[in-house]
C-alpha cells in the first residue's frame, strides 16, 4: 500500500496557536455569580457558604441550606410584592404592575414557603 502525501487531519503536534505566548487561565473568582450559584448548587446556603453547623448530617445540611435559599427568595419576593403595592396605592396609575403580576409574585411566595416548609421537615 502507498503511502499518502498529504498529512493527517488531526494534529500531532499541538492547537494550531501553540506557537503564540498565551496567558494561564486565571482562576475562578469565588465572588463570581457563577462561582456562587455552582457552591449553592452543591449545597451551599443563600450566602453561597457551606451550611455552619457541623454536627448535623450532610443531607440535612443540604436540606437546611435549601430551606435558607427559599427563605431568602421569599423575602425578595414579598419585598417587590410590598414596593408593588405601596405603588398602586401611593403611585400613578400607570406604574402599577397590573394584577396579574400580583398574583404572580403571591403564587411565587406561595411556593417558596412550600419549599422551604418542605426542606425543614426531618427525614425519616
Amino acid at each position: 500500500m502507498n503511502a499518502s502525501d498529504f498529512p493527517h487531519l488531526h494534529a500531532y503536534l499541538g492547537p494550531a496557536d501553540a506557537d503564540e505566548d498565551t496567558e494561564p487561565s486565571p482562576s475562578l473568582d469565588p465572588t463570581t455569580l457563577v462561582a456562587t450559584l455552582r457552591r449553592i448548587g452543591t449545597g451551599a446556603a443563600a450566602d453561597g457558604q457551606p451550611w455552619p453547623e457541623r454536627h448535623q448530617l450532610p443531607s440535612r445540611c443540604m436540606a437546611l441550606a435549601d430551606a435558607d435559599c427559599a427563605l431568602a427568595g421569599l423575602r425578595v419576593v414579598q419585598e417587590v410584592l410590598l414596593a408593588a403595592e405601596r405603588t398602586r396605592q401611593n403611585g400613578a396609575p400607570e406604574e402599577y404592575v397590573g394584577d396579574r403580576v400580583m398574583e404572580g409574585l403571591m403564587l411565587a411566595c406561595l411556593a417558596l414557603c412550600t419549599q422551604a416548609s418542605t426542606r425543614l421537615q426531618p427525614q425519616l
